[in-house]
């Protein structure tokens, strides 16, 4: 017992000193921080009113290594985030809000069920929007090594926006990833695509008519196809060259047209009233995360409007979720 005793103590002491030469270290970063911002036209006065209370958050680089992508299956993923409480969520939503709904997919001609089940997906139709200090999430992952270039960005791009007076900092609070409002925008796609749909000459992400238009607009300007395909999932040979077996979100690679794969899809009549010349991809989500999963099962076809979802976030499973939630919100409308 006394040896335990020792042992907890000693794990204790260690991790308390990492977090210590962490909050050290990030002293050191936010001063070499400041001068690269003073270099990007950041005021001296801006950086110093919204950064001063910026501090380390150990919990943000727990979060940022311990993803859902990281760990669950693609049937739990799916299960947990288009499930039928969330799709009468969405339906409720739907019902107080239809005429801003059908204002929206009309301008922007993007169909109400996606933008309906993103919303689910990213907030719960806007009852959880985060409660992290954004300024802090996004200063810690910036002086952290993982991913610092696109987070020293992100970091960059929202203190021009708060000096351009476009968001106000005191209401910066959302995702551990520094995402924020009812569609979790990051700081660059706020700067390119939000937009102040009411005409308060404010922008604000956590009001329906603002957050809906901007998420809106965000799709359409990535080239999303109204009532296209999104995936379908499909039986492969076991044959199929693994070549063609995409894993990874950052990029698909090795499309070829749909007729291509039909010798490999053994449930191919499932595809003889789409365009056998459009091009798609093969995904198998499950085969380098999930321990000992199954090298061809499940997998799935996926279409432009897929890789569209995956410019929104960089995960299989999360565009596998919005379009099976989107298709579900649809059957019920």
């Amino acid at each position: 017992m006394k040896q335990i005793s020792i042992f907890i103590f000693i794990c204790l002491f260690l991790i308390s000193k990492v977090i210590a030469d962490d909050q050290i270290d990030f002293i050191k970063w936010k001063k070499n921080f400041k001068n690269l911002a003073l270099k990007n036209n950041i005021s001296e006065i801006t950086f110093d009113t919204v950064m001063k209370n910026v501090r380390f958050l150990p919990k943000v680089i727990e979060y940022d290594r311990y993803q859902p992508e990281f760990y669950e299956d693609t049937k739990t993923y799916i299960s947990k985030r288009a499930s039928k409480k969330k799709v009468k969520s969405g339906i409720d939503f739907y019902k107080k809000n239809s005429t801003l709904i059908h204002k929206v997919e009309e301008r922007f001609n993007i169909e109400k069920e996606l933008l309906l089940s993103l919303m689910g997906i990213e907030t719960n139709y806007g009852t959880y929007v985060g409660k992290m200090d954004i300024l802090s999430s996004l200063a810690t992952l910036s002086y952290d090594k993982r991913r610092s270039e696109f987070f020293t960005k992100e970091l960059l791009i929202l203190l021009k926006l708060i000096e351009k007076e476009q968001i106000d900092y005191k209401t910066l609070y959302g995702s551990w990833a520094g995402a924020f409002g009812f569609f979790q925008f990051m700081p660059s796609t706020i700067n390119n695509h939000a937009i102040d749909y009411n005409n308060d000459d404010y922008i604000d992400l956590k009001n329906p008519n603002d957050a809906y238009a901007s998420a809106g607009n965000y799709l359409n300007n990535m080239g999303w196809k109204e009532n296209s395909h999104c995936f379908y999932r499909i039986d492969l040979d076991e044959n199929i060259p693994k070549k063609y077996l995409n894993v990874s979100a950052k990029k698909l690679k090795n499309k070829k047209k749909i007729k291509y794969f039909k010798k490999y899809i053994l449930n191919y009549d499932n595809f003889k009233n789409i365009d056998q010349n459009l091009n798609v991809a093969l995904i198998t989500p499950d085969k380098d995360i999930i321990p000992n999963a199954e090298t061809l099962n499940p997998a799935y076809v996926v279409f432009d409007n897929y890789e569209i979802i995956l410019k929104w976030n960089r995960s299989l499973r999360f565009a596998l979720a919005v379009c099976t939630l989107k298709e579900k919100i649809k059957n019920e409308l």
